[in-house]
């Protein structure tokens, strides 16, 4: 956390407890979008820290999105968007997973990058780790290699490095 951009997080992340249901505490990161230096700080240690080992991001709907669109455009790679199930077209791959209070799905458009393409995964934060294994799945079933996770913030009481095994993971705050 010696990083301009943990610095910067720390400063503004905002908590709501009890949020979306009691005993969740929600860790908000808009105030952190809203500050265009912490993002710019944020977008830069992401980019840094995985120089050279990815082809292409894949943001995780929705805040993972404004990383992915960043970052993307910043070391000039492809972005993929993986999105909540039931909202692309076309042959998609799905995956479903368990949240920290529920289950869901993901979806990822398929051949939009060559195969074996180094994919680095994206998302503001990692929980339990269900989000990031299930994209982690798609991106592997879809051909390419998972080049690594890069995350804003990490909970790390709540055990989701554990969750997605070795995948090499790159979180700017652990909490």
């Amino acid at each position: 956390m010696n990083s301009v951009a943990a610095a910067r997080v720390n400063d503004l992340l905002a908590s709501y407890p009890d949020f979306p249901q009691p005993g969740i505490v929600f860790r908000d990161l808009n105030p952190v979008f809203a500050d265009a230096a912490a993002f710019r700080a944020m977008i830069d240690e992401l980019v840094e820290h995985h120089d050279g080992r990815f082809d292409a991001v894949a943001g995780i709907e929705a805040r993972g999105f404004l990383l992915a669109a960043a970052v993307g455009y910043a070391a000039d790679v492809p972005v993929l968007a993986v999105r909540k199930g039931g909202k692309l077209p076309g042959t998609v791959l799905t995956e479903e997973y368990d949240l920290e209070y529920g289950s869901a799905r993901l979806e990822l458009e398929v051949g939009q990058l060559p195969d074996g393409s180094r994919v680095l995964i994206l998302d503001d934060v990692l929980a339990t780790g269900g989000t990031v294994a299930a994209t982690a799945r798609l991106v592997d079933r879809a051909g390419y290699a998972l080049a690594g996770v890069g995350v804003v913030v990490e909970l790390s009481e709540l055990g989701g490095r554990e969750h997605i095994g070795d995948i090499p993971l790159h979180a700017i705050v652990s909490i």
